[in-house]
């Protein structure tokens, strides 16, 4: 009998012993948390859109101060599913989010997921990567962890999203006195303004905003731009012109800054098939401020041809600004240039299109440089132009035909909306939250 006590005694305390175990090395079993948001899509994209998110936290379900855990944001059920305008490739989405902590800590978090999605159908749930973050925690106590806003980058294109009422506690961590250090703060990007203001994107937690993005003289090299709306007039090649958000990102390089100008991925169909090659962008960028001029920016042509009806993007367009003086200079996209070639060997026509409304996109704390400044503004390629009549042919009748009818051909193309970007709020849709 004495023997029976003894052994169950001993397997109880191994029973506990390892519940204990498993309950410090565990994570916690966090319920789902569901709450309305705002989203507030990039420039262009029109109005807010509000929806209901639901999210799980992951966090270990005890620790010990010193220790730094890592914090996991699951999106179970997004704000809304894809619009039915287009579908979204794979890698294209990329989501950041912030959750409180409350409790023995006061701060917030930033988590980070991967560009990592499969293909997207239109009216498919959204699927986003799980955001991940790390926790130092310093104080013993209950730390109670709550979901808060997020960003939605779509290739470069972010919208914000913010909470509309009071989110509930879907983790909490009892943190024990334990033997590690203290002092210590959160490694997965603890920020007092994650957001973009102004509809700008967000890189490692720094804010933009204002006028544009802002870069300074100091250690920084890379300078976010923030999208800004711009309407082009195109002629009578594109009747309603084109309206698209455009972003100047910079990099410095010694002296100079090496520019990369992006335009909406996606927002546009052909009409017909596209050989490679066909679409080739240039633009010049403006000069304010301290400094004038222009700076032109080109992309290459599309490298593969382009089946009728797909997606269609220009690539993006890239060249060197050197200053030529010292002081704020602010960059605002300028005249756009496509030039169209439908065939290989064939003579090209240039499609200028003049920026009638722009903005701001990214300002920089310059220093001038020997030689600098911007460049002269240019108006496109050397060959025919769309908007300035038909292209020299050398011959009166045959030439001329093929001329006329190459012309025509390429304002059917682009009035069918191939150089048309579809609005933002289009790609939205009513409930399109991104």
């Amino acid at each position: 009998m004495k023997t029976q006590r003894r052994v169950s005694a001993a397997a109880a305390a191994l029973l506990l012993g390892s519940a204990g175990i498993l309950l410090v090395a565990g994570p916690a079993r966090a319920a789902e948390v569901s709450y309305k948001v705002e989203c507030i899509p990039p420039a262009g994209g029109g109005g807010p859109v509000q929806g209901t998110t639901t999210v799980s936290i992951t966090a270990p379900a005890t620790a010990k101060v010193g220790d730094e855990v890592e914090v996991v944001w699951k999106t179970v059920k997004p704000a809304s599913n894809n619009t039915d305008l287009m579908d979204l490739g794979k890698d294209t989405v990329k989501p950041t989010g912030w959750v409180k902590l409350g409790g023995a800590l006061g701060s917030e978090v930033k988590l980070e997921g991967e560009r990592k999605n499969p293909p997207i159908p239109k009216k498919a749930p959204m699927v986003m990567s799980d955001m991940k973050g790390k926790v130092k925690l310093t104080k013993a106590g209950d730390v109670t962890i709550t979901p808060g806003k997020y960003d939605v980058d779509f290739s470069g294109f972010v919208t914000h999203c913010s909470p509309k009422e009071a989110a509930g506690v879907a983790a909490t961590i009892k943190v024990t006195e334990g033997g590690g250090t203290t002092g210590g703060s959160t490694t997965g990007g603890a920020t007092t303004g994650g957001s973009t203001t102004g509809g700008g994107s967000t890189t490692g937690g720094s804010t933009t905003g204002g006028t544009g993005g802002t870069g300074g003289t100091g250690g920084q090299t890379d300078f976010p731009g923030k999208p800004v709306e711009v309407s082009f007039d195109c002629g009578a090649v594109v009747p309603n012109g084109i309206k698209t958000p455009v972003t100047i990102n910079a990099k410095k390089n010694g002296g100079a800054y090496d520019l990369t100008v992006k335009t909406a991925k996606g927002a546009m169909a052909s009409p017909m098939a596209l050989p490679a090659g066909a679409l080739k962008p240039s633009m010049n960028i403006k000069l304010g401020g301290a400094d004038s001029g222009t700076v032109k920016v080109t992309g290459p042509a599309n490298a593969e041809p382009i089946p009728d009806k797909a997606p269609v993007s220009l690539s993006d367009m890239t060249g060197t600004y050197t200053p030529g003086k010292t002081g704020k200079v602010t960059l605002s996209p300028d005249q756009l240039t496509i030039d169209v070639t439908m065939a290989p060997g064939s003579t090209p026509i240039n499609v200028p299109c003049k920026a009638v409304s722009s903005g701001v996109s990214l300002e920089l704390d310059t220093t001038a440089q020997p030689g600098g400044s911007g460049s002269p503004t240019t108006t496109g390629g050397s060959a025919g132009s769309a908007a300035g009549g038909l292209a020299e042919t050398g011959a009166a009748d045959e030439g001329g035909l093929t001329a006329l009818a190459l012309v025509a051909g390429t304002v059917i193309l682009l009035g069918a909306a191939v150089f048309t970007f579809t609005p933002w709020r289009r790609l939205r849709g009513g409930n399109g939250v991104r």
